[in-house]
């Protein structure tokens, strides 16, 4: 769903929004339970560490990032995939101007 009840989203017709220096994010569609979001990254941007109590299901869409959670980094690339459970710390960290789509259940009402 998006904002209007629709099942579909066109990524055409949804606008980008500042995230934080060098990352933008794109919220695609949701509903309560679930959201799936784009962010883009700059070549060096930096998703500082941070946790929330949402479940977090991502994917390396391009690009080549240094994910951490919980204290562990790996080196991952386009289609590469990773899984934060709540409350953990985790951040990203852009080798290559790259996007990354995650998956928040539930919806990040912070994100609206």
């Amino acid at each position: 769903m998006d904002r209007s009840g629709n099942p579909f989203a066109a990524d055409a017709a949804i606008a980008w929004s500042d995230s934080a220096p060098g990352i933008r994010r794109k919220v695609l569609c949701y509903d309560d339970g679930i959201m799936l979001v784009r962010f883009a990254f700059e070549a060096g941007a930096v998703g500082l560490e941070h946790s929330h109590p949402h479940k977090q299901c991502s994917v390396i869409e391009s690009g080549v990032f240094e994910v951490t959670i919980a204290g562990d980094t790996k080196r991952l690339r386009a289609g590469d995939s990773y899984l934060v459970a709540p409350d953990l710390r985790h951040g990203a960290v852009a080798i290559e101007a790259g996007v990354i789509v995650d998956v928040f259940s539930p919806a990040r009402a912070d994100f609206l």
